[in-house]
């Protein structure tokens, strides 16, 4: 399906797409001031089940960057942003840190995107003992044990979970089903998912898309299935679920997670005969009173010609998270320097969005949720 998409954001396809966005202020930012100038490395995702989430999440923290650089930079100096794509293998992923170790300069990795990099991007800092601050990653995953470089600041998947459960445990919902999008999927998260799923006293069905794919999956539901579904994969995966849904005359509610963008998934022709229910690990893209949601607008609508999007806006706080910790630390920008100023965790307000790490060293259990209605509306 994902060749077919018609959305304006995804006219560009796999690595062109990132590289599309990114290449310009890439380019912009290599000056005669680079080499003395700290690099902050994000690794991104480009593969196909996570290039949207990736896409979305850079151009978020490349606004911040290029706002704060025009705003002076850290101390009086510019930061380079360096993108490093990685496919999302082992390899791959190697290959990217290998490319930020031998970089002197690089003082930071900030806003890892998707949620299986910065997963195994965790447990390859520790095998390999780098010595290298991990700032903010998009860490989903609620079962990774986080170490003293890792400084996640968004709520995981269990907060995600409990938050969209929590009004339907309440009306008496004692069955979930549990939808993953692919087979990998189904590998990196079904014990997780399911572990949080049993912690609320749920009982659980679980389906994976056989050879026919998603749509099928949704239309073949039997009357046994549960009628909430948690959906546990991307957008357009989404979209062809509820296409299968959509058959049916059981009325179904679907829970998707942070990963989801209802607003692309209105444009690429998601049913609107289910309800869908979206967390979101960041304050709503609308909620202008918040001062950290005008700044991101306002940056976005001057630097890029994107809508605001949740996943955009939660790359934009990551960086501005980064930003804030480097400019408090009380000595040259280097790899000790700055590890030790992100080891004091200390709490932290961006702009309403609060940060205070918890006893597992996470630092937000913010969610709020969206809903996609029936009749197209997006509420929330």
């Amino acid at each position: 399906m994902r060749g077919h998409l018609t959305s304006r954001r995804r006219l560009v396809t796999g690595a062109g797409l990132v590289m599309a966005a990114l290449a310009a202020p890439a380019l912009a930012q290599k000056s005669k001031s680079a080499a003395t100038s700290a690099v902050v490395a994000q690794i991104v995702d480009i593969s196909n089940e996570q290039q949207d989430v990736a896409r979305d999440f850079l151009v978020g923290s490349r606004a911040a960057w290029q706002d704060i650089n025009a705003k002076g930079g850290v101390r009086g100096r510019p930061v380079q942003h360096l993108s490093i794509e990685t496919d999302g293998s082992p390899a791959s992923l190697r290959a990217a840190v290998k490319q930020v170790k031998d970089n002197p300069a690089c003082v930071v990795l900030s806003g890892t995107a998707s949620d299986p990099v910065a997963a195994q991007l965790v447990a390859l800092l520790q095998e390999d003992n780098t010595p290298i601050a991990h700032a903010a990653p998009w860490l989903q995953n609620s079962s990774v044990e986080v170490d003293d470089r890792t400084f996640p600041i968004f709520a995981t998947r269990q907060e995600q979970i409990g938050h969209a459960l929590k009004s339907l445990a309440v009306v008496g919902m004692q069955e979930l089903g549990i939808v993953y999008a692919t087979p990998r999927e189904y590998g990196l998260y079904q014990t997780d998912v399911e572990r949080i799923a049993v912690s609320l006293k749920l009982r659980v069905q679980s389906f994976r898309p056989a050879a026919g794919g998603l749509a099928p999956l949704g239309q073949g539901l039997g009357s046994s299935a549960p009628a909430v579904m948690l959906f546990v994969g991307g957008t357009p995966e989404l979209v062809q679920f509820t296409q299968g849904l959509a058959k049916h005359s059981r009325q179904r509610y679907v829970i998707a997670l942070a990963d989801v963008n209802l607003q692309t998934m209105l444009q690429m022709g998601g049913s609107r005969a289910t309800p869908v229910i979206a967390t979101q690990a960041v304050p709503l893209v609308n909620q202008t009173s918040l001062p950290v949601v005008r700044a991101y607008r306002d940056t976005l609508a001057r630097l890029f010609d994107e809508p605001p999007a949740a996943l955009s806006l939660a790359g934009f706080i990551a960086a501005r998270y980064t930003y804030e910790v480097l400019s408090d630390v009380d000595a040259a920008l280097t790899r000790p320097a700055v590890l030790a100023a992100f080891q004091k965790r200390a709490p932290m307000d961006i702009g309403g969005f609060r940060i205070a790490f918890n006893a597992q060293r996470r630092g937000s259990s913010y969610v709020t949720q969206s809903m996609l209605a029936t009749d197209g509306r997006l509420i929330g």
